[in-house]
């Protein structure tokens, strides 16, 4: 293994948020997972409506019954099978999931050399400064967990710990064995990375190698790339990947790739076709958002439970739900719809798009994404917004891909929570050869 030390350089703009003087350690508070206090869940016409149709509330998630009326009509296969090769649609599998042998590492297949560096937000041009959170000791997420809404927008979260600080963070990259050096090679980059070793760069680059070796996929390069720091709202990886923007994809091309190339040797393709992305949970959302603002670099987007809901900090009035309104509209009251640049507040010229994919036109995206039905359900008790409920999001989402003539995979795993290991090891493989159909394999 090769192992390389660099800081990054790059381009690009700063969130602007307040920072308290002092605040003092909330005690920790755990996840949710149920229907939060005071929801609204009788009044479809009122703000914030929570359905809870097809629920079994008995579970912490929720399990979700995959025949809710409410969801996108699916096939349902038998155990353990999957969706036949280059199928389009809605599929739901399980409740069994054995781990594809893809997905264990072969000794008679040849690995790839992985190549390690680390960036920092001193030497970023977007993400500087980067942005911490101050949970409570041995308390992931506590902050958040025990955090209030505006007074009259349960949609918008107040995170007073939140304030800007420093990050580093590692890339990993992935160069297969097939690889031919001075060539450009199609590649795949990844959010929740750059740990060398670790799930899910390690499950990746395990399938990588079998499926290069078989020629299922191309000899593509993978870039695993950390997150700045934490997570959910008020956290650096929050800012990254639940903000609905190009900003991510941007430091990513302008940031990253070029040092991508140079620690690894590798050449990058700046064919789009060429170009896939792949995240889970917030992650996975933004793998999306990387090619739904930038379908000029990203055509192909891979996701296992990713975040479609309401994630996004700072609260931007111009796009109150975040994610959720990739697919949904606003349920909540009408609102005053603005854009803030630095310290002036305007009315945004934007048109009031969302839902953004049944208002835009149809875009050059291949999707393929799974939710489990025990996935994660309104995890912040005191965020009864209605866009916390990551099932019906994704649900949402294949209804207006579907809607939209994309193509897509969408997989409703049963037996499986949030980003669930077994159902990750069963269908990466499979993922990975729907997502590259078509693609030149030599």
């Amino acid at each position: 293994m090769i192992h390389r030390k660099a800081v990054i350089g790059g381009i690009m703009l700063a969130a602007i948020w307040i920072v308290p003087c002092a605040i003092a350690q909330p005690a920790c508070t755990p996840n949710n997972g149920a229907v939060p206090p005071g929801a609204n869940i009788t009044d479809r016409s009122s703000p914030f409506f929570i359905d809870t149709t097809g629920l079994d509330l008995a579970t912490a998630p929720p399990t979700r019954d995959p025949a809710n009326p409410n969801y996108a009509r699916a096939t349902t296969l038998a155990d353990e099978t999957l969706p036949p090769s280059g199928a389009e649609g809605n599929f739901i599998i399980g409740p069994t999931h054995r781990p594809a042998p893809e997905t264990v590492a072969q000794d008679a297949v040849p690995h790839g050399t992985i190549v390690s560096f680390t960036v920092s937000s001193s030497d970023s041009v977007i993400y500087n400064p980067g942005m911490i959170r101050d949970d409570p000791l041995d308390c992931r997420n506590g902050s958040v967990n025990a955090a209030q809404t505006a007074p009259g927008d349960r949609s918008n979260m107040i995170v007073p710990t939140s304030h800007p600080g420093a990050w580093t963070r590692t890339i990993d990259v992935y160069v297969p064995a097939q690889y031919v050096r001075g060539t450009t090679a199609p590649f795949i980059v990844f959010g929740d990375g750059g740990a060398t070793g670790s799930y899910p760069g390690r499950d990746l680059f395990t399938t990588l190698d079998s499926l290069i070796q078989q020629h299922r996929v191309p000899a593509m390069i993978a870039i695993g790339i950390a997150a700045g720091g934490q997570d959910a709202q008020g956290s650096e990886r929050g800012r990254e990947y639940d903000t609905v923007s190009g900003a991510y994809a941007e430091w990513v091309e302008r940031e990253v790739l070029p040092l991508v190339e140079q620690h690894s040797g590798a050449k990058l393709t700046k064919d789009p076709e060429g170009r896939a992305t792949m995240g889970v949970s917030s992650s996975g959302a933004a793998a999306f958002t990387m090619a739904w603002f930038h379908p000029e670099l990203y055509h192909k987007v891979l996701a296992y439970s990713p975040t479609m809901v309401n994630q996004q900090w700072p609260h931007d009035t111009a796009l109150p739900g975040g994610a959720w309104e990739y697919h949904a509209g606003w349920p909540g009251p009408a609102i005053p719809r603005l854009t803030v640049t630095v310290n002036t507040v305007t009315p945004t010229e934007a048109p009031a798009g969302a839902p953004l994919i049944p208002n835009s036109v149809t875009k050059p995206i291949r999707f393929w994404f799974e939710v489990g039905d025990q996935d994660l359900f309104y995890p912040v008790a005191g965020m009864a917004d209605g866009m916390h409920d990551w099932v019906l999001a994704n649900e949402g989402m294949a209804k207006v891909l579907a809607a939209k003539g994309y193509h897509y995979q969408f997989v409703f795993a049963r037996n499986a929570k949030h980003v669930d290991r077994p159902v990750v090891a069963q269908t990466l493989p499979t993922a990975l050869e729907w997502l590259w159909k078509d693609y030149p394999i030599q």
